[in-house]
């Protein structure tokens, strides 16, 4: 009956939000930008057959000097690449001069002018003195990753790679950064992922952390993605300029971005630095080259467990804003005889005659 009905109702209350939630919350951004598909070029090294002309500057320093190359190319000449090299250049300065090489050549002087300043104030054990260019005049810089951003500046700006105002040119990368500046937290905090590095050829031992924050994905829906790397304990403090421009490429809106950008380190080696360690996600060791690349290897697994790369470090879902080149099929070589006049063994017949496919001399024909 009715009475009874109403004795027995329960009135629904709506459930309340897990306290969990509250506590172990990521920061969250309201809008994502939607570049233009195919915006950004594949920043590959270009192929140069004849080679190419460098711009070389010695580095300074009481703990040891380095040379830093800015390779060019064109008329008028334009950068298009940096190298380290000396016995005793800082560890990981290497594999920022990689990192930087590809900022080079995405055309975009704003993001490189962006990368730059990030640069500008990594902050080391011992700040330093050192001649600059033109004339040589002292100038005080708090490190030398500092040191090797401002010189790399200063070649660009007298190549004119750093054109503002009316010679700007396009942006394509800054137009697909989700947020330009790091977000920041509130005193609320935000979720991070941690995971330790340990490298006992060289003795490090520390922690590499990553900053999330959840986006809008386009057709509704959210998605969490790094915005931000950083090291704490025993490690080179070189690796701080790596996580700032890593940092800066986190927040491109194309996964395939930093992906690309994660899987040039992955090769990356250093003379005594290669060590054993666990592959991520598997229950076996091997052998990595340097310190560096399995940082990055451990970055891009970070990336498949919130199902953005694949343990490859290619996206799983493209959105196409990063134009990626063409596949070239590799020419298959015809094997034959031996050629006397390269000593390669591809020496066939062809319309009659003896014909070296690699050099392309021309022997015997009947």
């Amino acid at each position: 009956n009715t009475v009874l009905g109403s004795v027995l109702s329960v009135a629904s209350e709506p459930a309340a939000p897990m306290a969990i939630d509250e506590a172990n919350r990521r920061m969250v951004l309201e809008r994502a930008p939607a570049p233009v598909l195919a915006s950004l070029r594949w920043p590959g090294r270009p192929a140069l057959p004849a080679g190419n002309a460098a711009w070389t500057f010695i580095v300074r320093h009481s703990y040891g000097d380095f040379a830093v190359f800015v390779g060019e190319e064109g008329s008028p000449p334009r950068p298009f690449e940096v190298w380290v090299n000396g016995a005793e250049q800082p560890r990981g300065l290497g594999a920022l001069a990689k990192s930087l090489s590809m900022d080079l050549r995405t055309n975009d002087a704003a993001w490189l002018r962006l990368k730059l300043d990030a640069l500008a104030t990594v902050a080391e054990e011992h700040a330093f003195e050192m001649p600059f260019p033109p004339l040589g005049e002292p100038r005080r810089f708090p490190g030398m990753v500092a040191a090797m951003g401002a010189v790399i500046r200063w070649r660009c700006e007298q190549l004119g790679a750093l054109g503002e105002g009316a010679a700007a040119g396009p942006t394509p990368v800054i137009d697909a950064l989700f947020s330009r500046d790091e977000p920041r937290t509130g005193t609320a905090g935000t979720l991070a992922w941690a995971v330790d590095i340990d490298n006992p050829a060289s003795g490090e031992a520390f922690t590499l952390t990553l900053k999330e924050v959840t986006l809008p994905v386009p057709g509704g829906g959210s998605a969490t993605r790094p915005c931000a790397v950083g090291f704490s304990g025993n490690y080179p403090r070189a690796l701080d300029g790596l996580a700032r421009v890593l940092s800066l490429d986190m927040r491109v809106v194309d996964p395939a971005w930093i992906g690309m950008k994660l899987r040039k380190l992955l090769n990356y080696a250093e003379p005594l630095g290669q060590f054993m360690a666990f592959v991520p996600g598997e229950r076996r060791q091997q052998m990595w080259p340097s310190t560096v690349a399995y940082l990055a290897r451990l970055i891009i697994h970070r990336y498949a467990m919130l199902g953005v790369l694949d343990e490859e470090g290619r996206p799983l879902a493209p959105m196409g804003v990063l134009a990626q080149p063409a596949e070239r099929g590799a020419a298959q070589p015809l094997a034959g005889k031996r050629c006397p006049e390269c000593g390669n063994a591809t020496l066939i017949h062809k319309d009659g005659c003896e014909f070296c496919t690699s050099c392309g001399y021309v022997g015997q024909c009947g």
